[in-house]
């Protein structure tokens, strides 16, 4: 028989599985509280990178630079065809807000004849609009046709 100090084996196991439900129920509570909160702020941040904050009218109003990329085999089927780069840079140096021009290369060459139009447009454009400078810069290769349009 057991001392009124000393609780019985029923009652231990008793309170053991009534604590592990507490502490079950904590870490559901935890949880659930978490999710809400996770919910919520992806309901007030959803729209708020939604609304049009006006920005984009004095954005479209400032200088800027044009960026135009020059990459791969310069050929006249391929991306940096002379046809893609000329139209990119007509309208680059036709934009009245654009303040400068990168011409950002990374090709290993490719057609003379494409480079030389490419080279051509690009004298052209300078001698017609020469408050624009353009800079030509090299990510990791500019060889052959790509030099010379760098140039």
């Amino acid at each position: 028989m057991t001392t009124p100090e000393e609780p019985s084996w029923e009652r231990q196991l008793l309170e053991k599985v009534a604590f592990a439900t507490l502490h079950e129920q904590r870490a559901k509570r935890r949880w659930g509280i978490f999710f809400k909160l996770a919910g919520l702020a992806y309901l007030i941040a959803l729209p708020a990178l939604l609304i049009d904050w006006g920005d984009s009218e004095q954005l479209a109003d400032r200088r800027h630079t044009a960026v135009i990329h020059l990459r791969g085999t310069i050929e006249a089927q391929g991306e940096a065809s002379a046809q893609n780069l000329n139209d990119a840079l007509e309208a680059a140096f036709s934009d009245k807000r654009t303040a400068g021009v990168i011409l950002r290369v990374n090709s290993p060459g490719g057609s003379p004849v494409q480079a030389g139009i490419v080279h051509d447009e690009i004298l052209r454009l300078r001698t017609a609009h020469p408050q624009i400078p353009l800079y030509a810069v090299v990510e990791d290769v500019c060889a052959s046709g790509g030099y010379y349009v760098a140039v």
